[in-house]
């Protein structure tokens, strides 16, 4: 069963800081595209950033762009997504995903081009 399971959420202070954690089991996350998404209360889904295939390109969306970083640990079979400077509109359920639809040069996050999904980890930015 191919499953892609986050943690990491949780509440969190203004200006803090955080790591969400993609782990995968069924799938090798090496051999696909890894995107990050979130969803707030009454928004449309929200791509983030995403790696390619062989981390040979990096992606981030406007919103997070400079706060972000996103990587893999190919022996854990891990991507994860550290955010620092968070604001309370980070507030979010926050997904990650897979895609084998790009190519190793390039990724976006267009949440229709990914395939398998993670159930989501709940972040609160509050003071």
């Amino acid at each position: 069963q191919m499953q892609l399971v986050e943690v990491g959420g949780g509440l969190v202070q203004p200006e803090g800081s955080l790591r969400l954690t993609c782990t995968a089991s069924g799938l090798v996350l090496d051999n696909y595209a890894i995107g990050w998404f979130r969803q707030a209360p009454g928004k449309e889904r929200e791509g983030l950033s995403c790696l390619t295939k062989k981390d040979s390109d990096i992606w981030y969306a406007e919103p997070v762009r400079g706060r972000a970083i996103i990587s893999r640990d190919k022996a854990r079979n891990t991507v994860y997504l550290e955010m620092n400077g968070l604001k309370p509109e980070d507030t979010a359920v926050y997904y990650c995903a897979a895609s084998s639809h790009y190519s190793n040069r390039w990724c976006r996050v267009r949440d229709f081009e990914y395939e398998y999904w993670g159930q989501g980890t709940q972040v609160t930015v509050s003071s």
